[in-house]
């Protein structure tokens, strides 16, 4: 019995010796590799084949990283400039690979477009130094991946495999470069000192922009809104902006009317708007001001987003043209310009729809239009710093509803400013 005994302890020993290597310790090792992937580092040492259901994991897990290192490297060669590294998609179905393609190919045709309008500034000697604003085009990218831990168990005859795989990617690379374009709080509040600015993008990035500059005395102002919000809404912005300030450049007499027509013609062409094959329906709306604080006037032209002027308890409503900039069904129509006076106090307001289109309230409906011009007429004589409290408590009151919590559908951006007379 004791031999016996000693026998079956030395047994269970071995056994419990086997069970470490073959199981417990490459059950490890795929978790100590998995758990370094999930905060982005890569294992230094190859997997092992054990030649069993565990070395076929780590056969997969070792695709993994390889797939992970290869998207890495194409991230960072693009990061670098260098826009010919050869790269494939790691499947069909590689979302994460196909955006980062995408990127790429967006980056390079941003590139070439950018050498192209320097060529053509160049030749026909109109730039102006004062008023460049070059933007360079640096992307900052991030992947993260993120891989849940495989499980498997094994109890009484039964085995269950279960595979979580969850990959998110963000992609934040745009978010920079289009903080670029947008003027600075201090030079705003240099141009136009009583104002207020509400920006709020539905995504990392931005379809909506603002635009403020100084020109022969006078402040352009504008609000922007481009087709589709996040990534496809961001290059758009881009292309409207860099359209923009040439518009205004080449435009000596300061007519709203023909810098949005310029900016029509310079974004058609930027779309590649030449051929029917490229006549898509990605365009912009917009609200232009060019404000005289001496004369007290506005002079405004608008596509599709009207001026509101809030005088006395009353709205005046100044309509826009009821077409698309850069829309090729429309690619002769000349943009009307309005000419409003203005009076101490008056406060002037452009905005993109997203607020008005925004759903929510009891029966999940749009804002609309009225109630959002009463809210206006409500704020209009409280200072620009409580009118932007207001207006953003109001949309959090509204998405909210009867509870439910209404996802945000667009892109939101609503310009007021406060005319002080200086006579």
């Amino acid at each position: 019995l004791k031999n016996m005994s000693l026998a079956l302890f030395l047994f269970g020993l071995i056994i419990a010796v086997f069970t470490i290597r073959s199981i417990v310790k490459p059950v490890s090792r795929l978790k100590e590799i998995l758990l370094g992937l999930s905060k982005g580092i890569f294992p230094k040492s190859a997997v092992l084949d054990t030649g069993d259901e565990i070395g076929e994991m780590s056969m997969a897990l070792e695709q993994l990283v390889k797939g992970l290192k290869r998207t890495t490297e194409f991230s960072r060669e693009v990061g670098r400039g260098n826009f010919d590294h050869e790269y494939e998609p790691l499947s069909e179905d590689d979302e994460l690979g196909k955006a980062l393609l995408f990127m790429r190919d967006g980056l390079k045709e941003g590139e070439r477009q950018k050498l192209e309008n320097e060529r053509i500034l160049l030749e026909n000697e109109k730039v102006l130094l004062e008023n460049e604003r070059v933007l360079e085009d640096k992307v900052e990218e991030r992947t993260k991946e993120v891989t849940k831990q495989k499980n498997k168990i094994e109890k009484q005859n039964e085995q269950r495999k279960e595979l979580l795989e969850n990959i998110t990617a963000s992609i934040r690379y745009a978010k920079r470069l289009q903080e670029s374009i947008l003027p600075t709080n201090e030079s705003i509040n240099t141009l136009l000192p009583d104002n207020f600015i509400f920006y709020k993008p539905k995504d990392i990035v931005s379809g909506d922009f603002y635009f403020v500059k100084e020109h022969k005395g006078k402040v352009v102002f504008a609000a922007v809104d481009c087709t589709g919000h996040g990534v496809p809404g961001a290059f758009m912005s881009l292309v409207g902006h860099n359209a923009l300030n040439r518009a205004l450049a080449e435009n000596t007499s300061l007519d709203p009317a023909e810098i949005i027509n310029g900016l029509s013609k310079y974004a058609a062409n930027a779309l590649n708007r030449t051929t029917e094959l490229n006549s898509g329906r990605d365009g912009m709306d917009m609200a232009l001001c060019v404000y005289d604080a001496e004369a007290s006037t506005v002079d405004y032209s608008g596509s599709n987003s009207p001026l509101y002027i809030i005088r006395n308890g009353e709205v005046l409503i100044t309509k826009a043209d009821k077409i698309a900039i850069g829309s090729p069904d429309h690619a002769d129509y000349s943009f009307t310009k309005q000419s409003v006076g203005l009076k101490d106090g008056d406060m002037i307001y452009i905005f993109s729809d997203g607020y008005v289109d925004q759903f929510g309230g009891s029966e999940g409906r749009k804002f609309m239009y009225a109630p959002f011009r009463e809210m206006l007429l409500s704020i209009a004589s409280l200072p620009v710093k409580d009118q932007i409290q207001v207006i953003s408590d109001t949309l959090d009151k509204w998405r909210r509803g009867a509870g439910a919590v209404h996802e945000q559908v667009d892109d939101i951006l609503i310009i007021g400013v406060r005319h002080h007379s200086k006579a």
